[in-house]
Formats: structure tokens, C-alpha cells, sequence
């Protein structure tokens, strides 16, 4: 089920991931293709003889927002509450720890979807003193920033809004929908000038040189590898929730998620402060792990 054959730069760079990474967590902005090489790093390693396990933002999220803490802080237009996003943040350096005791390195590949843009599981990148930070510290697990060309971008975009309407798979009602995903491009370039990185307002249009500085400063202490997107890929016809092989989701239980929302508000008695910390996710002093 391989689509990436077409860009062979890329294909290369997936499958040596694919054969000699531990952990890969595909990062970025929401419609920039991060499910599409989850997805085909888990083909990959199949074909490597490694079995794939996935841990997803848009998979794990959902379980703390029903939990009964999670419950007093309801999506709000298609957003995420701070105090979720925040816990989703401790719990899945929690997980990460638990999957590598649990799981041989040569046999096994822990995928993961780290959006880290408004702190969706910013909590992996900044460095904690913790049992999971010398995994994530390791040169075997990488932060992969597929960065795409306008032209992509702008496609991507566009079958986004068409999907928004006419979904292939029950888990593409978990993506972001085309607001959002505008959104956080804003967030981006906001950061962007802020850092002095890029000028131009929070409407600026999408730069791909901009959004893979901004997100180099903020993987600044992970190994980082860049995956060019120039090709249009053939997704039309395919979900990137569709695998042909095995895959396990390394997901939460209600408990820990009920808990963990429960700690963030104990910490947290000041929402407003949090949200401010939220929407400042790129700035180096970020306390996601507090």
C-alpha cells in the first residue's frame, strides 16, 4: 500500500526510519501529511519485519474529553480546552516509558502523532526530568516535520474541505477541520514573527521555510529529521486511517485519563494562565510539563 514510490527522496528517507528507529513521531501543523507517513512507515515496517504501534493525538485526545473530568472542558468549536491538552501532554510521556519497557527494539516501531503546534504533545519535545526523557533524547527516536510546498499545501487544503463532507473512514471525523488547520498555520506565523524568523501578519500566507524554523526551534533538543514534500501523492482513492497491516494503539484508560485531567486542574486553578501558556507553545520556557 505504498502511495510514496512517486517521490523516491522520500520513500528512502521513510524506509531507513522505518528499519532502524525505535520510536518516530511524525510532527507538524494538521494538513501537512503526517497521517500519510504514519501510515507508510507502518507498511514499511512490516515489510522490515517490525510491528507498528501508534500513538496518536487525535486517537488518545478524544479518551480524556469523555472521561468525567475531561467533560468540563468540551470542545469549543472544534478546539481543544488548554487543561486537555495539557494532560494528553503528561500522559503520553507516561506511555512512552511503559511501551519501551514493554517492547524489543528490533522487533517493534512506536509511531507517533505529535502535532506540538498550541501544545498538542508539546510535552515530548521539551526536556523533563523524568524516566522517558533519555528514550526521547536518544538519537533512535526522531521527530520527522514533513514540510510541504505551497502547491502541496494548497492541495492538501483543498482535500481537507472535500473530506470534510465526504469522509472515506470514521477516524477522518477526528481531523481537523479546514478552520482549524487554518488556525494553527496562524499560530505558526505568529511565532514565526515573534522569533523574527519571518515577517508579515497573523493572515500571511503559508511558508514552508518559516514553518520548519519555527518548529527547529522548538525540536531544538530531539534528533530532527526534515522530510521534504515537493510530489502530489496519489490519496484520493485511500484513508490514511486504512492499514494493511497490524497496528496497535497505544491509547489511554478512562482512569489515568480522568486523573491526569483531575492533576492539570489541581496545578492549574488559574485558566487563564494556562491558556496563555498554551498559545505561547513555541516560546522556549513553555512549562508544558508543569
Amino acid at each position: 500500500m505504498s502511495v510514496v514510490q512517486r517521490d523516491r527522496a522520500l520513500l528512502d528517507q521513510l524506509t531507513r526510519l522505518a528499519r532502524a528507529a525505535r520510536m518516530v513521531f511524525v510532527t507538524g501543523l494538521p494538513g501537512t501529511g503526517k497521517s500519510l507517513v504514519i501510515n507508510q512507515l507502518a507498511h514499511l515496517a512490516a515489510r522490515e519485519g517490525r510491528a507498528a504501534h501508534l500513538l496518536q493525538w487525535d486517537v488518545a485526545r478524544p479518551v480524556f474529553e469523555a472521561s468525567a473530568a475531561g467533560r468540563r472542558h468540551p470542545v469549543i468549536d472544534g478546539v481543544t480546552q488548554p487543561v486537555i491538552r495539557r494532560a494528553v501532554g503528561l500522559w503520553a510521556r507516561r506511555a512512552v516509558r511503559a511501551w519501551a519497557a514493554d517492547h524489543d527494539a528490533r522487533e517493534h516501531l512506536l509511531l507517533g502523532e505529535a502535532p506540538l503546534v498550541g501544545e498538542r504533545l508539546l510535552a515530548l519535545a521539551r526536556p523533563l526530568d523524568d524516566d522517558a526523557e533519555p528514550l526521547l533524547a536518544d538519537a533512535s527516536c526522531v521527530f520527522a516535520l514533513p514540510v510541504p510546498s505551497a502547491e502541496v499545501r494548497r492541495h492538501v487544503e483543498a482535500e481537507r474541505e472535500r473530506r470534510a463532507s465526504a469522509s472515506q473512514h470514521p477516524r477522518e471525523r477526528e481531523d481537523a477541520p479546514p478552520h482549524v488547520l487554518r488556525d494553527a498555520w496562524r499560530q505558526v506565523a505568529v511565532a514565526a514573527r515573534a522569533l523574527g524568523i519571518a515577517p508579515g501578519g497573523d493572515d500571511a500566507p503559508y511558508d514552508p521555510v518559516a514553518y520548519r524554523r519555527v518548529y527547529e526551534g522548538v525540536l531544538r533538543h530531539r534528533t530532527l529529521e526534515v522530510l521534504t514534500v515537493d510530489t502530489v501523492l496519489p490519496t484520493a482513492d485511500m484513508s490514511v486511517y486504512d492499514f494493511a497491516v497490524p497496528c496497535a494503539d497505544v491509547v489511554p484508560r478512562e482512569d489515568e485519563a480522568n486523573a491526569l485531567v483531575t492533576e492539570v486542574e489541581r496545578r492549574h486553578p488559574d485558566r487563564a494562565a494556562l491558556a496563555q501558556e498554551v498559545d505561547a507553545w513555541w516560546r522556549p520556557e513553555s512549562h508544558v510539563g508543569a
